[in-house]
């Protein structure tokens, strides 16, 4: 018996054309990028401007990398330590708080929660002053440190994994895990964190891409530019005298193209970790 497809989940040429709309919208910032790098400035100045790529990426990818002063190769692998570097302690302290206040009771619980959520609500700028003079004092100023210090730990991280450790998680399975003798750091590491790791790892990868696009803290923390990250080395890219489009986009491109490669990669357990939590929630 031939079953019936619920209405709520046919597709007509609306949605494909819906579709084909927004992928083309999503991609053609990225596509014009490589166009503008592979054309020299008189084919992108013409009038339309040429949306066929060049054959001038290549020679332009080797002056982003080579461009006297930025250090583009060093400032990639910056960024990478600094991304990974907080997006496992972000992962490893938020799950560790959020099971706190989710599963742990302590005097004043409500309260600290909700005092989390309400940080949440300030914008960052605010704290930018107060930030620099702290690093500044811990002298962390022009080191990797003074990125990554700052964001070891987020109001968002710590409510999103308390919302799924207490959505996800059973009282009765911590419980039964305690009478058989497990102690708290035993059960955090041998039943929560094996339940919420996809969760756990949209939440890292969340991290990872806000620190590789973050651009305002390491412009104010970093001087040198052997320590500069990708978003601060781009803004060096400039040759002395007029415009060079196509070693801007280049530099542009070059930067966004790992994180395509990323997506490529975990895009599906991303999606599948988002997934995980809406629904068992």
């Amino acid at each position: 018996m031939k079953t019936r497809t619920p209405k709520w989940r046919r597709t007509s040429p609306v949605h494909y054309l819906l579709l084909a709309t927004i992928t083309f919208l999503s991609i053609f910032p990225f596509y014009w990028m490589f166009v503008v790098s592979s054309n020299t400035n008189a084919e992108i100045s013409k009038s339309p401007p040429s949306l066929i790529p060049g054959g001038r990426f290549f020679i332009v990818a080797k002056k982003v990398l080579s461009a006297q002063g930025v250090y583009f190769n060093s400032a990639l692998l910056n960024t990478f330590i600094v991304g990974t570097s907080i997006a496992v302690a972000q992962v490893l302290l938020s799950a560790i708080a959020g099971f706190a206040f989710a599963k742990l009771n302590f005097k004043g619980r409500k309260f600290f929660i909700l005092f989390v959520v309400g940080t949440m609500m300030l914008p960052s700028q605010l704290g930018i002053i107060p930030l620099f003079m702290l690093v500044k004092n811990l002298h962390m100023i022009d080191s990797l440190f003074g990125l990554i210090v700052p964001a070891l730990v987020t109001a968002f991280g710590v409510f999103w994994m308390r919302q799924i450790i207490d959505a996800q998680i059973p009282n009765e399975l911590l419980e039964a895990a305690s009478i058989d003798g497990a102690s708290v750091p035993r059960i955090f590491w041998s039943i929560v964190m094996p339940i919420v790791r996809q969760s756990g790892f949209v939440l890292g990868l969340f991290a990872f891409l806000a620190a590789w696009n973050d651009y305002l803290w390491p412009t104010i923390v970093l001087q040198s530019p052997k320590h500069f990250t990708l978003q601060v080395a781009l803004t060096q890219l400039k040759p002395m005298y007029g415009l060079d489009y196509g070693l801007q986009m280049g530099g542009a491109f070059l930067a966004t193209a790992p994180l395509l490669i990323l997506f490529i990669f975990v895009g599906r357990k991303l999606v599948s970790g988002v997934m995980d939590g809406a629904v068992k929630g």
